[in-house]
């Protein structure tokens, strides 16, 4: 497992991405299984293609099953 730190905005942390992954052991980072893993974007700016859990673009939104902000 990879962990990737929300605060870079990568797709791995975005609501709108749809790949495998689950929030990780340590606080703001979201598991990936590799780099490789990849997803379809749903209402971002890549809309409807499929992007790598590193990518990015401007239209990140934080994933809701990340626990809040405190």
């Amino acid at each position: 497992m990879l962990l990737q730190a929300v605060d870079r905005k990568r797709c791995a942390s975005c609501q709108r991405w749809t790949g495998a992954r689950r929030p990780g052991e340590l606080p703001e980072t979201v598991a990936i299984e590799s780099e490789t893993v990849s997803g379809l974007c749903q209402g971002g700016g890549w809309h409807g293609s499929e992007r790598r859990a590193r990518s990015a673009c401007g239209h990140w939104l934080r994933w809701q099953a990340l626990p809040p902000l405190s």
